[in-house]
């Protein structure tokens, strides 16, 4: 198994349109606080599956030189984690997607035009997908009614990614979290303030205690993290290309 962050930014993602704060000067400059938007590309068995397709997707398929993947895992129904879809019209027919069906109803009102193949997924119901067993969980991520988070294994390997989260995660997600080989957990700041639906690298990292997380990774970054390479001193952060594997 092999888990590439294709993307390690929010919403708008670094640089912001318009900012000349210190972590968008380097974003400009080309230094790694340079985010495109969210997504992760897990590979297994010589197939492929994106969790969650960025607005920045075709750039992020063109750097790795992908031209077919084998489905999608959507989260939860935000633009940044779903709008770029789209960007297999005329590339890749039939995709299999999956998610919860709210999550589910909602893009594909939106993208139906891509004539996916859909499949409803329940929480806590595990699936295999490209060899590996997957589930989805349980998250908070106001003011949505659904948002999940997932782990993923391979038989030997744990692999949990929080989606987009806040810190009140529910009992029963967290039980099935624990002891990961690697946990990607949301953390949209440091821990300067609070955004109720997000954690802050302390709260992130506060629960890769809890969960006795042998490696942690965050992700789901904004610019006002200072530089990466500053940042790295302190925080655990993610960069746009940086893979892992089991």
């Amino acid at each position: 198994m092999k888990i590439t962050l294709l993307g390690t930014g929010d919403a708008v993602g670094t640089p912001k349109i318009g900012c000349s704060c210190p972590a968008c000067m380097d974003a400009h400059a080309g230094g790694k606080s340079r985010r495109l938007r969210f997504s992760i590309l897990v590979e297994s068995e010589g197939r492929r599956v994106l969790i969650d397709t960025s607005p920045d997707l075709r750039w992020q398929l063109l750097k790795k030189g992908i031209s077919h993947i084998d489905g999608v895992i959507w989260t939860h129904p935000h633009y940044d984690h779903y709008a770029g879809f789209g960007d297999f019209h005329r590339i890749q027919n039939s995709v299999n997607v999956y998610g919860l069906k709210d999550t589910l109803d909602y893009i594909l009102n939106y993208l139906s035009f891509m004539k996916p193949v859909r499949h409803d997924v329940s929480l806590y119901t595990s699936f295999v997908l490209i060899g590996l067993d997957v589930t989805l969980l349980e998250v908070t991520h106001p003011p949505l009614s659904e948002s999940a988070g997932l782990v993923i294994t391979d038989g030997k390997s744990k692999v949990v990614i929080t989606g987009d989260t806040s810190k009140d995660i529910p009992e029963k997600s967290r039980k099935l979290m624990l002891e990961p080989d690697l946990l990607i957990a949301d953390a949209i700041i440091p821990p300067v303030g609070n955004i109720p639906k997000h954690m802050n690298s302390r709260e992130a990292m506060e629960l890769a205690d809890e969960l006795k997380a042998k490696k942690v990774v965050l992700t789901h970054l904004s610019h006002m993290f200072p530089p990466h390479d500053e940042s790295v001193k302190e925080w655990p952060l993610g960069y746009d290309g940086m893979e892992f594997e089991f």
